[in-house]
């Protein structure tokens, strides 16, 4: 049987390995052609000590900084499909436009989400 198409055929310790450079490749795609990852990657560095510090508990430290490691995830999802779509071709199409607009959509839910998970924290710190 033939290996599927565009899969790489390292095994093992070697499959980890070809894995882990194919995502940091990614990263740095993301952060050279990507406008709105860099912003929010920006945003999660100056954020990430505000987590450790406006958290009282392992439960909030995670749910703080998850929920900001979940927007860059979710960005990464909507670049790549934004460049599946742009690589099948450049013309408008109903069905195109409709799949960035669900990529859209989902970065603003994982932003809302981060949001709220935000506010119900800092307001238990401070107002209770």
């Amino acid at each position: 049987m033939e290996p599927p198409v565009n899969k790489p055929s390292s095994k093992g310790l070697s499959h980890i390995i070809s894995a882990t450079l194919y995502s940091y490749r990614g990263l740095r795609a993301a952060l050279k052609y990507e406008e709105a990852f860099r912003l929010e990657f920006i945003a999660v560095l100056l954020m990430l000590p505000l987590a450790v510090w406006l958290g009282q508990t392992a439960v909030e430290h995670i749910l703080l900084i998850g929920s900001l490691f979940m927007v860059l995830m979710v960005e990464l999802i909507n670049s790549a499909i934004e460049a599946v779509v742009d690589r099948i071709g450049t013309e408008h199409h109903q069905l195109s436009g409709r799949a960035k607009d669900f990529g859209s959509a989902a970065v603003s839910l994982s932003l809302l989400i981060a949001l709220i998970i935000w506010a119900f924290i800092a307001y238990a710190r401070f107002c209770e």
